[in-house]
């Protein structure tokens, strides 16, 4: 056990649970997008939009913290990149909502669908992960689930590319498609990636 002879700032632990909380909210946006018509999915977008602004607050609150903080309650570097990349996952989900908008696609394929439970599973299990951190415990079943997610999404995403130039004839609209579920694609990585990190945190910190 090691002694410390300075206090540490928990505010980080706060800040981090409100960003991944942050991240629960859009995947259940995301999720009532999809089933939405195209007018009440510019209106559920224009939400995520808002919820995105929001976990950016939160990313600039830990960053600033960080700059007023002399000691940290575990490195400083490692704080900047899980808050970074918490912020990736919100980027990319907000991202998959903009681009079903913009690109005004009338109907998504089933397995996007399953893309987006995916997210907001990991979303959960990121939320519940975080106030963990404060004492390093009880967070190996979280990267190990949250790995076997993003297993479960690269096989999902590789049926929908699959899907995709099979079904679609129309080049534009394939393309449309494609761009859509990559971008979901990338959050589940974003998941990943913060899963990784916290495993490299709490292995540091044992």
């Amino acid at each position: 056990m090691r002694l410390r002879l300075t206090p540490r700032d928990t505010s980080f632990f706060d800040l981090l649970g409100v960003t991944a909380g942050h991240l629960v909210t859009g995947a259940q946006l995301l999720a009532e997008l999809l089933g939405a018509d195209r007018p009440g999915r510019k209106a559920i977008a224009k939400q995520l939009g808002e919820v995105e602004h929001a976990a950016d607050e939160s990313t600039h609150a830990i960053m600033r913290r960080l700059n007023q903080t002399f000691v940290t309650p575990f490195d400083r570097d490692d704080i900047y990149a899980l808050a970074s990349a918490l912020d990736d996952c919100m980027d990319d989900m907000e991202e998959a909502a903009d681009l079903i908008v913009l690109y005004k696609v009338d109907e998504l394929p089933a397995r996007v669908s399953d893309q987006v439970q995916v997210l907001g599973r990991a979303a959960e299990l990121t939320a519940e992960a975080m106030p963990r951190l404060r004492a390093m415990d009880g967070l190996q079943d979280y990267w190990i689930e949250v790995n076997r997610l993003e297993n479960q999404a690269d096989k999902i995403h590789r049926k929908l590319i699959a899907q995709l130039f099979d079904e679609i004839s129309d080049p534009i609209l394939l393309m449309k498609l494609k761009e859509i579920v990559e971008v979901l694609e990338h959050a589940a990585d974003a998941f990943e990636r913060v899963a990784n990190m916290v495993e490299t945190i709490a292995l540091k910190e044992s």
